[in-house]
C-alpha cells in the first residue's frame, strides 16, 4: 500500500493557501490534513496531528520553535527576510510557488517514506559542481571510496540520470545490470530489499545505484529520489549524492535531503561565479555548517585556494592536487589506487564530512 504523506499546511493567503492544498492532493502521495493562518493555529495542529511535514510560509514559525517531522519552507517570492527566517526555523527545503511545485510535492513526498522506514542512520552527503568539468563526478566516487576504508557502508548514487557520468567512471557493465528505472515502479513500496537488488558493487567495495537509459531519464522523479535517499539512508552508513550541475527538481530534491553538501570549485574565476550563483540560488538549503568546499585540480595559479575563504568566508574541506594520471583513470572507468598521496586526501576529507569533530580535534593537536 502506498503511503500518503500527512501535511499541515500555514499561509497567510487564503487563496494561495487554496491552490496549494488542491495541488498536494491531486499528486495522491501527500495529503493536507489541516490548514493555519497563523502561528498559534500552526503549533495548535502540530501538536494534535503529528504530520510528516508542516509546509508553511516562514514568517508564520518562530525561530524558537521547531515542527515535528519536516519542515518545508514556501513563499510566492524570494525575498532576503524570508530566506533567513526559513533557515531560523530549521527548514530542510526553500521552495517558491506556484515555481518549485513540483519539488515541493516530491519533498513533501518523502517525508511519508521516513515515517515507515527504519530510522534513518546514514550521513547523506550532496556533491555539486556548478561548472562542468570541475570534478563532481571525481570527488562523489573517491569519497566514497574514501569512507569504504574508514569501514563505512557506502552507497553512491547518480542523481544525474540524463549523463550517468557515475557509471562511466566507475567502469559499471552498460547491460545485465539493474538500474533506478527498475525501481520506479515501486513508489514508496520500495524498502531495503529492493534497493539492495538494484545496486551494483564496486571493487573498491561501494554500492552504486546507476542511471537509467537516456531515453528513460526524463521519468525520474524528484519525488523518486527523496525515496531512494530515504531508504539508502536507512540502511547504510553513508549516502553519497552525485547531483546535476543545473539546479532542477532532483538537485533540490538531494540536497534538501543531505546533511552535508559539497561544492567543488576549480581555481579559475567562470567556476567560482558559477558556485557564487548556485549558492545563491540554494541559500536555505546550504545553511550553517551543511556546506563545505572542495578544491580540485590544485596547481599554481592567480587564484589560490586561500581564496575560498576571500570570496565564500570558510576555508576549504580539501584541496585535491593536480595529478595527471585523473583523467587517464577515468577515461578507463578506474578509480586511483586506495594509497598514496591522492588517497589520503580523500581519507581526510571522508573524515572531516563524516566526523568534523574529530577532525576539528586532530587539526587543533597538529597545531603547534
Amino acid at each position: 500500500m502506498e503511503q500518503i504523506a500527512r501535511v499541515v499546511l500555514a499561509l497567510e493567503e487564503p487563496d494561495v493557501a487554496e491552490e496549494v492544498m488542491h495541488f498536494l492532493d491531486r499528486t495522491g502521495r501527500a495529503r493536507v490534513v489541516a490548514t493555519a493562518q497563523d502561528d498559534r493555529q500552526l503549533q495548535a495542529a502540530v501538536r494534535q496531528l503529528e504530520p510528516d511535514a508542516v509546509v508553511a510560509q516562514p514568517s508564520l514559525v518562530g525561530a524558537s520553535w521547531s515542527p515535528d517531522g519536516s519542515f518545508l519552507a514556501l513563499d510566492t517570492r524570494e525575498s532576503v527576510a524570508s530566506l533567513r527566517a526559513a533557515i531560523r526555523a530549521g527548514a530542510r527545503g526553500f521552495f517558491i510557488w506556484p515555481t518549485d511545485r513540483d519539488a515541493l510535492a516530491g519533498a513533501a513526498a518523502a517525508t511519508a517514506t521516513a515515517s515507515v522506514r527504519q530510522v534513518r542512520r546514514a550521513t547523506v552527503v550532496a556533491v555539486h559542481a556548478a561548472r562542468g568539468g570541475a570534478g563532481a563526478t571525481f570527488v562523489a566516487t573517491h569519497l566514497a571510496a574514501a569512507c569504504v576504508r574508514q569501514d563505512r557502508d557506502t552507497v553512491v548514487l547518480d542523481a544525474d540520470p540524463l549523463y550517468g557520468d557515475v557509471a562511466a567512471a566507475v567502469g559499471a557493465p552498460a547491460e545485465e545490470v539493474h538500474t533506478v528505472a527498475d525501481l520506479l515502479p515501486l513508489g514508496t513500496e520500495l524498502d531495503h530489499e529492493h534497493l539492495s537488488e538494484a545496486l551494483w558493487t564496486h571493487d573498491a567495495g561501494f554500492r552504486v545505484l546507476l542511471p537509467p537509459a537516456p531515453e528513460q531519464a526524463a521519468a525520474v522523479r524528484a519525488e523518486d529520489l527523496g525515496t531512494v535517499i530515504g531508504v539508502a539512508a536507512s540502511s547504510s552508513d553513508v549516502v553519497v549524492v552525485h547531483l546535476p550541475r543545473g539546479l532542477d527538481g532532483l538537485a533540490r530534491a538531494g540536497i534538501a535531503s543531505a546533511d552535508r553538501v559539497i561544492e567543488v570549485l576549480s581555481l579559475d574565476v567562470l567556476s567560482f561565479r558559477a558556485a557564487s550563483r548556485a549558492l545563491e540560488a540554494l541559500d536555505p538549503f546550504t545553511d550553517g555548517d551543511r556546506l563545505g568546499f572542495v578544491v580540485n585540480r590544485a596547481t599554481r595559479s592567480e587564484i589560490a585556494p586561500a581564496d575560498v575563504i576571500r570570496v565564500f568566508g570558510v576555508e576549504p574541506l580539501a584541496v585535491v592536487p593536480f595529478d595527471r594520471s585523473v583523467t587517464r583513470a577515468q577515461d578507463h572507468g578506474r578509480l586511483l589506487p586506495g594509497r598514496g598521496r591522492m588517497a589520503r586526501v580523500f581519507d581526510r576529507l571522508a573524515t572531516r564530512v563524516l566526523e568534523p569533530s574529530v577532525a576539528v580535534a586532530t587539526a587543533a593537536a597538529a597545531d603547534p
